[in-house]
């Protein structure tokens, strides 16, 4: 059939007629309409020559219009009522399909993306957004009521016997440098002791013992700063209970362990962290003389406390960077008028060392050259020129410390020499001996002040001149 109509056609040309002529009445556009055949399962219906070919270029024209509508989908693209494609007046962004962007289609706003970007799919929302709680389904199947009234703590494994020395002997180190009690009472606070609870009194006087009395005070302070915040009464006594049976073994390390260990106890029975029945409950029930030894040392000491009116609490003194400076004083007196009766060097330089006070060594040194001064003799220059060369060799008094005692005295000698008229010339010839000792070296030797010589020609002397030092 379609080759019949096409041979038709070529026997009868009929002129196309023009779509887009807008002049056209509207009585032939309706007689176009009413011509042309149905379409049906596409196949042409028999129908006038001039209509078929209207109805070719009336479908080629909606082919084209639908081609570009998929193209330019949502641009504005429509279709006349004469069939014709017409755009919108906004030009198309990008020939190649359709356009991707989250801008209004209504070309207003300031092209930001809808929402201020937190209303897409899958979106959680605006950085710093808060959403509301989220209120419980009472008719949940799910529901548990036990569930509304559930605190959530995070649980701390007890700690062992090697984590535990790993873990606390760190805290008692650096409680022994910055001295906080409240520091240590947060740190063991934070820990899960357990059964270990009433070790750390062990390990803290256990490091005391091979410490210095500052220490020893420190844990003494401790022990009594934990005892109601992290210790109880009966984890102190358990404490000093293992402390007197592992004692036998303590004393290997320190010999002095049993009287150090009596004077723990004694302090701990006066700051009221041990019952002061603890004593005398080991009365006929000690096999062991470190331990006897030990207890027999805290009960003189209570003993003393109560009927002399020894001071318990002052017990292992203060440290050294902790006492004032008077009482810094008159013990380094002490101690060089005890070492010039004795004369035991040995013994001056280990209670130099539990002074504690390095830093203040230049008192020492002052002390010692002023005491020189102020005797009679050539005895106390010797020995404390014998002292001050012991304890310079041994480096327990450093160079700098050794200097500023002599510079110190340098300064004063104008003071001291108003109660000893002979100092210039004692300081003279203590320096000398110094130098020749090996205690100072040149340039100290050369700081040291002499007095200006008069001379002056007396009647009589016949115009000799005197070269008394005055």
């Amino acid at each position: 059939m379609a080759t019949d109509c096409e041979a038709w056609l070529n026997s009868n040309p009929v002129e196309a007629v023009d779509l887009s002529d807008s002049d056209q009445s509207g009585n032939e556009e309706n007689g176009l309409r009413t011509k042309i055949d149905d379409e049906i399962n596409g196949n042409w219906i028999s129908a006038p020559a001039g209509t078929v070919h209207e109805a070719r270029l009336k479908a080629k024209a909606k082919r084209r219009l639908r081609k570009n509508s998929s193209r330019d989908s949502g641009r504005g693209d429509s279709l006349s009522d004469n069939g014709d494609a017409v755009r919108s007046a906004i030009p198309p962004t990008s020939p190649k399909g359709r356009v991707l962007d989250r801008r209004s289609r209504l070309g207003k706003g300031r092209g930001l993306p809808k929402k201020g970007g937190a209303g897409g799919k899958g979106v959680w929302g605006t950085p710093g957004e808060v959403y509301d709680e989220e209120e419980v389904d009472v008719r949940d199947p799910n529901y548990d009521e036990d569930q509304e009234n559930c605190v959530y703590e995070t649980v701390v494994l007890p700690l062992d016997e090697d984590a535990f020395t790993k873990t606390v002997t760190p805290i008692v180190q650096e409680y022994f440098e910055h001295g906080d009690t409240n520091e240590v009472a947060e740190l063991l606070g934070e820990l899960n002791l357990g059964s270990m609870r009433s070790d750390v009194p062990l390990l803290a006087v256990s490091l005391a013992l091979e410490s210095k009395a500052s220490h020893r005070e420190l844990t003494s302070r401790l022990l009594n700063g934990l005892c109601g915040k992290v210790l109880t009464r009966s984890d102190i006594e358990n404490a000093f209970h293992k402390l007197l049976r592992e004692l036998p073994d303590l004393v290997l390390d320190t010999p002095t362990a049993p009287q150090l260990v009596g004077q723990f106890i004694a302090r701990a029975v006066a700051d009221q962290i041990l019952s002061k029945n603890y004593i005398d409950g080991y009365k006929g029930r000690v096999d062991c003389e470190h331990v006897r030894a030990a207890l027999d040392r805290a009960a003189i000491l209570l003993k003393m406390s109560k009927e002399a009116g020894l001071r318990i609490d002052n017990l292992w003194g203060s440290g050294g960077g902790q006492r004032p400076v008077n009482q810094l004083i008159k013990e380094v007196n002490l101690l060089l008028q005890e070492y010039v009766l004795s004369g035991d060097t040995v013994e001056a330089e280990r209670c130099l060392r539990e002074l504690e006070v390095p830093h203040f060594h230049h008192e020492f040194v002052y002390e010692a050259i002023v005491m020189v001064l102020e005797s009679k003799g050539d005895r106390t220059l010797q020995m404390i020129l014998k002292l001050l060369k012991s304890l310079f060799d041994s480096s327990v008094i450093t160079v700098d410390q050794m200097r500023r005692g002599y510079e110190r005295v340098y300064m004063d000698i104008a003071e001291i020499n108003i109660d000893v008229p002979c100092a210039y010339s004692i300081l003279e010839h203590f320096v000398d001996k110094s130098f020749t000792t090996g205690v100072i070296d040149t340039k100290l030797r050369d700081l040291c002040p002499c007095r200006g010589r008069k001379r002056f020609v007396s009647e009589g002397d016949g115009g000799r001149l005197k070269l008394e030092s005055y």
